[in-house]
């Protein structure tokens, strides 16, 4: 009696743990994307105009081979740009895995070799005009041991718990259908110097329109006398319908022998597109 409860507290002690280590190595929201020795280009999927398929490259850079599990999973996006699972749509949000198909399924890559997962959008009669999300989630499938194999406890009436860390990385994959656009401003702008020396601009992002807004921020500071010097890059900042803000800090790049205390600083928002980037928002904040 006494051993049967202590299996079951075990067993269920094992899978939180097995589940809270699934939940913390999930990585969300990079052209290239990597999580443990999984390499994923391109970070995110847009189907928009007239595209209708889409082609993803998963790289194994171990030593070892890997099997991945594909799938789809649903997330909404907190104010401060973290993200929870859902299985329901929020007010105002759309998912885009009813129209999307992709294959295989599962793949499976031996060290240094790399795979296509292909992708297919399908346009049904029903679909509004807006914009559809889901995430496309790459899961590592653990390598088990056949039977035989197993570790041998040297202590036949004790019970041992094993844990097997499950890596994953998720996409984005979006469904735009009709003329869509998103206008960005900032706003609650704010300095703040550190306990440790360092320097945090705070600033919320305000999102309208109908779809998501997806890019880099630039951040310049200049000095009085006009001197201009990069103190911050951050890459891959998105605002996902139907949010319509996300607050944001970023640590600023103290340039030697400069004082930040005066001067202004011109904050700058705009598209991931290297070749022909897209202004979505730019502001200047004078230091008080």
């Amino acid at each position: 009696m006494f051993t049967n409860e202590l299996l079951s507290k075990s067993i269920k002690t094992s899978n939180w743990l097995i589940l809270a280590a699934c939940v913390i190595l999930i990585t969300i929201p990079f052209d290239v994307i990597a999580q443990g020795d999984l390499l994923i280009t391109p970070r995110r999927i847009v189907f928009e105009g007239n595209k209708q398929r889409e082609e993803i490259t998963l790289a194994n850079t171990g030593q070892e081979a890997a099997t991945y599990s594909v799938s789809f999973v649903q997330y909404h996006m907190t104010e401060d740009g973290s993200f929870e699972v859902i299985t329901e749509p929020m007010p105002g949000q759309m998912f885009a895995d009813p129209y999307l198909r992709f294959f295989p399924r599962q793949v499976t890559l031996a060290p240094g070799e790399s795979q296509v997962v292909r992708m297919q959008l399908r346009r049904l009669p029903n679909m509004i005009d807006g914009e559809y999300r889901s995430h496309i989630y790459f899961r590592a499938v653990p390598d088990e041991k056949p039977l035989g194999e197993e570790d041998i406890l040297a202590d036949s009436t004790s019970i041992g718990i094993r844990l097997t860390p499950i890596f994953g990385i998720t996409i984005p994959a979006i469904v735009r259908i009709g003329n869509l656009s998103a206008k960005i401003n900032f706003s609650d702008i704010s300095i703040k110097n550190q306990e440790d020396g360092t320097t945090v601009m705070t600033m919320t992002f305000n999102r309208e329109g109908n779809q998501s807004v997806f890019g880099d921020l630039n951040v310049d500071y200049m000095a009085p006398d006009g001197q201009l010097f990069n103190v911050g890059v951050v890459r891959g900042i998105a605002v996902y319908t139907p949010n319509t803000l996300r607050r944001f800090s970023m640590q600023l790049n103290k340039p030697e022998g400069v004082n930040l205390s005066e001067g202004k600083f011109l904050i700058k928002f705009t598209s991931s597109n290297e070749a022909k980037p897209e202004v979505f928002a730019e502001t200047e904040y004078l230091i008080n």
